[in-house]
């Protein structure tokens, strides 16, 4: 039996929710358990409902879909955040991946690709829109950025760091590799201090780009 996956769906247009709502409602295996018209809503609510994951819209009034995203993910870290907007600007895709969001998809995507990001991120898989995934990429790859320090990741958290990339969560790597749950999230905070990174989809993108991992190497869909 399938999970279902418990959605958030955080917007500030009505229209846009409803038609959200109407589109997730066609699919067996994912409920919507929420509305918010803003991020303090979103944040609230997230809390309270702990949905596996909130579609974020990124510009909403009181508090911004970015700090929402900040906030629920140091919180709930177990919650996926799929941002959903119509801004693919820099200075709004870096600071959502850099606060925490898992993906980032436009809103002129189709209604299939969006149920497809969804469950990309549910798995904990990053789920980039492809030019917004270039975007990122290429910042990480500027000099200077995720540039280590002169202290070299351990090979204990060089498995922790391919992992992270397959989209494993902090308990499924704990299971893996023989150890405590704490150990691991020891090990996360280690390796994002050492490569300058400031979340979990930073680190996943830095070794898929240093080759550390590949896309082949995701984890499969459970109950597949």
């Amino acid at each position: 039996m399938k999970t279902t996956i418990r959605l958030l769906i955080a917007d500030d247009h009505g229209i846009v929710r409803k038609g959200i709502k109407a589109l997730l409602a066609t699919e067996k295996n994912m409920q919507v358990v929420g509305e918010a018209e803003n991020g303090a809503e979103a944040v609230q609510k997230a809390a309270t409902l702990r949905p596996d994951v909130v579609l974020m819209d990124l510009v909403m009034p009181e508090m911004d879909g970015i700090e929402a995203t900040r906030r629920i993910t140091a919180e709930q870290p177990e919650t996926r955040i799929l941002v959903l907007t119509s801004f693919a600007a820099d200075d709004k895709v870096f600071p959502a991946v850099k606060a925490g969001a898992l993906g980032y998809l436009l809103k002129d995507s189709t209604p299939d690709q969006l149920l497809e990001a969804i469950r990309q991120v549910h798995r904990g898989e990053p789920s980039l829109e492809p030019s917004i995934a270039r975007k990122v990429l290429q910042e990480l790859s500027h000099p200077g950025q995720g540039k280590q320090t002169t202290e070299p990741l351990t090979e204990r958290e060089l498995d922790v760091l391919r992992l992270i990339a397959q989209g494993m969560s902090n308990k499924e790597i704990a299971a893996k590799i023989f150890v405590a749950e704490w150990t691991v999230r020891s090990h996360v905070s280690n390796i994002l201090g050492k490569l300058h990174l400031a979340s979990r989809t930073q680190a996943a993108l830095y070794a898929l780009r240093s080759g550390l991992a590949s896309l082949d190497d995701a984890a499969p869909p459970q109950n597949a």
